[in-house]
């Protein structure tokens, strides 16, 4: 009998309504074990090359992994995959909650998606059934009134389910996915692929129970992360305030807190946007994820703009997003736009991005009134950025062209407003500035999903003297490295802990409570495995899960034409920084270029193209998949 995972894969084909249920086996759980690994397996094998990323044969794969349903915090994370509508490449999300449980205990590891539904429906997945379900009369609704719904037509409280409201319906490029009215697969447009298909829903209720292999050894694990949290500086602060109590002050302080586009890294008026203020104007809770103690999720309620507890409250990206990159001093507006970007399904950082082009565009001359509907889109405008969420999700007016998202957008305005386009494969920066943490430089050229800020740790916990290089130990890595710092030496860095955050992706591990400077270390993570699956295994084993993972990812953008000039960096990084301690800061364009030509090397592909080599993909074990 199988340990750690149900050995089910959901074949659905929407065309015809129809499904068919493939088991797999202990060599493919070992080799791709969940996630992202998994989900990236299906799209290379299960999606041919240069399809339409809003057409009906994109494959959506939705992955759970074989830690799933475990009791250790942070395990219940999912993959949503498919051809990106934002960047034309591999896309991704991750999001924590309750679904992926659910979803494992309703019978299946994973459920891939092919074709388009004749008219709306959810697919409704109980005790190894699965049904379809008309969903006409939710289309057209925000993601709060189908959650409603759905559990009432079903008479179940309880069901979990990831849905999309009127932002995906619309296939706005950047239309996130949402569960539980709280969490986002946010990043890469998972949502307007949902619409394309005509998917509301996947909506999954199970009550099996889920083998593991030493269930006192998972318990252990659990028991100590329980009893250590309290003294662990992330777990700490993640518990007083999450994400927004962590980075909005620190980051500003250090000047690499993301200001007016990124001119800047410091915002004056910084102290209006805080969690005190939070606390002191909507906030009203706090919220978890499945077996975590932590409770890092915020829910606001109330204020002048009557915000919605069902929809919870705004981690850190979005107060960066809908904050000091626009320069907005209002908390409210932080809160409301959070909530209008989960009810309509959109990713608040691209949201968020897209304002803040638009406004420097505006600012410039390059767009009027006449353009934007009337609207006054200067810095600092909250109300006019609530606006824009409305008109973005229902492409109305000028919200039609940033729906879009900015690099679409930039090239449709022209007059130069290309040079106001922070994006890095056409998917716009996260709230973390290059300049002054010189690995997110390299995260953001070589995602394969576009700028993104958790392709590896961040650098401040690691400079020499500081509190996590231990962390590091088990990986060979007994110095610390200076954030601004683009050697040899960061770059070697850099890749290790990028094999670090690709395979808590595939592990679908929560990277607050897992991996480096968090309280669950390296080799907690080996003895998660092998409690769960009963496995031989080892921190090797997984560090090349890890690097198999970005490599499938590198397979499939290959295989749609991306190379080494799609991991270049926008103009603006080259630039000094405008405000904050590091005023004058800026990457040297030759160091970049040394250090990404020593990333591909150390990563086994050739220093040019940046395509993976033939010998590592064998190294790797999956040459068979290569389709270029």
């Amino acid at each position: 009998m199988a340990l750690g995972y149900r050995g089910k894969i959901l074949n659905v084909n929407l065309d015809d309504l129809s499904y068919v249920v493939e088991e797999k086996g202990e060599y493919f759980y070992r080799t791709f074990m969940g996630g992202s690994a998994m989900a990236s397996y299906f799209l290379l094998t299960e999606m041919e090359r240069g399809v339409d990323a809003l057409g009906r044969d994109n494959v959506l794969a939705v992955t759970t992994s074989i830690l799933t349903g475990t009791p250790l915090p942070g395990a219940n994370r999912y993959t949503v995959a498919a051809k990106s509508p934002l960047t034309d490449g591999f896309g991704e999300a991750e999001a924590g909650g309750y679904f992926s449980v659910e979803l494992k205990k309703a019978g299946f590891d994973a459920v891939v998606i092919k074709g388009r539904a004749p008219k709306p429906v959810y697919l409704w997945l109980s005790g190894g059934k699965v049904e379809f379900k008309d969903a006409t009369h939710l289309w057209g609704h925000d993601t709060g009134y189908a959650q409603e719904r759905i559990r009432e037509e079903l008479n179940d409280k309880k069901v979990q389910m990831i849905s999309i409201g009127q932002g995906g319906e619309n296939r706005v490029r950047y239309a996130s996915v949402i569960h539980d009215l709280r969490h986002a697969n946010g990043r890469t447009g998972m949502g307007a692929v949902f619409g394309s298909k005509n998917l509301k829903a996947i909506v999954a209720r199970g009550k099996a129970n889920l083998e593991f292999s030493d269930k006192k050894g998972l318990k252990g694990l659990s028991s100590y992360f329980v009893e250590n949290m309290k003294d662990h500086p992330i777990c700490d602060i993640l518990k007083r305030g999450g994400t927004y109590e962590w980075d909005l002050e620190d980051l500003n302080a250090d000047g690499v807190l993301p200001t007016k586009n990124f001119h800047g890294g410091s915002f004056d008026n910084v102290e209006k946007i805080t969690y005190e203020e939070l606390k002191k104007t909507v906030l009203s809770g706090r919220l978890t994820c499945y077996a975590c103690p932590i409770r890092c999720k915020q829910i606001c309620s109330g204020g002048k703009y009557d915000i919605d507890p069902r929809f919870g409250g705004p981690q850190y990206e979005t107060v960066g997003s809908f904050g000091s990159n626009i320069m907005n001093e209002d908390v409210e507006v932080i809160a409301k736009a959070h909530e209008l970007c989960n009810m309509y399904s959109l990713d608040t950082i691209e949201t968020g991005m897209c304002i803040s082009f638009a406004m420097e565009c505006f600012e410039n001359g390059l767009i009027s009134k006449e353009d934007t509907d009337g609207l006054e889109l200067r810095f600092g405008n909250g109300d006019a950025a609530l606006e824009l969420i409305h008109k973005i999700a229902f492409k109305e007016g000028f919200g039609a062209l940033l729906a879009e998202g900015t690099w679409r957008a930039a090239r449709q305005i022209g007059k130069g407003a290309e040079q106001f386009d922070m994006t890095v494969k056409k998917q716009s920066f996260a709230m973390h500035e290059p300049r002054g943490k010189n690995n997110i430089a390299l995260a953001y050229a070589t995602s394969p999903t576009g700028a993104d800020h958790i392709e590896a740790a961040h650098d401040m916990p690691f400079e020499e003297g500081r509190w996590a290089i231990p962390d590091l130990y088990p990986l060979g890595i007994l110095k610390g490295v200076p954030a601004r710092d683009l050697s040899f030496a960061k770059v070697r860095w850099f890749v290790y802990n990028q094999h670090v955050y690709s395979f808590l992706n595939s592990l679908c591990l929560c990277f607050f409570t897992a991996g480096p400077a968090r309280l669950f270390r390296l080799n907690h993570i080996v003895e998660m495995v092998k409690y769960s699956t009963g496995w031989e295994t080892s921190l090797f084993e997984i560090m090349v899960l890890g690097e198999r993972t970005t490599t499938l990812a590198r397979l499939f953008n290959t295989r749609e034409g991306f190379d080494s000039k799609d991991d270049q960096l926008p103009d603006r990084l080259f630039e000094p920084l405008e405000t904050g301690p590091l005023t004058g800061v800026k990457l040297d364009r030759e160091q970049f270029k040394k250090a990404l030509r020593a990333y591909y090397e150390m990563m086994g592909w050739d220093i040019d193209t940046g395509v993976p080599r033939e010998a590592r993909l064998h190294q790797l074990n999956i040459a068979d998949l290569s389709q270029f």
